[in-house]
């Protein structure tokens, strides 16, 4: 419905929206997110032994086990009992998929139970596994 005013032009309604504001809160999100993306990947401390070894290009997308010193095992950020290992394997998803994990065990470990955990890995499907050590300087 337009409407006419003294100077004979008609004015309407104002159909257009004001994306500023929308920009200015999507930008603060952004820096946002990029500030507490690196700040949210922390993971189980270990102590791992020095090696001179390749480097795992990408562990984003890989299944980590971690041990540590306390005989305390991960699988991510999850912390499972010791003895139940193998079978909570046997029901993740991704080592069905991939057959691959990766172990991180602290140095201070006993070898058993490193050779302990590193079996039940490939009893639950893992056919690829790699040990993680910090390289050396």
């Amino acid at each position: 419905m337009a409407t006419s005013t003294s100077g004979g032009r008609e004015v309407g309604t104002l159909s257009e929206i004001n994306v500023t504001p929308l920009v200015d809160v999507m930008l603060v999100l952004l820096i946002v997110f990029m500030v507490t993306a690196p700040i949210m990947q922390t993971g189980v401390d270990v102590d791992l032994p020095d090696a001179k070894a390749q480097t795992v290009p990408d562990e984003s997308g890989k299944l980590i086990v971690t041990m540590t010193k306390e005989r305390k095992v991960y699988i991510g950020r999850m912390e499972i009992p010791f003895d139940e290992v193998e079978t909570k394997l046997r029901s993740n998803a991704k080592l069905q998929v991939d057959h691959e994990a990766y172990l991180h065990a602290d140095t201070n470990l006993p070898y058993g139970d490193v050779v302990k955990v590193m079996a039940a890995i490939k009893l639950a499907g893992g056919d690829k596994m790699g040990l993680i050590t910090d390289p050396l300087e």
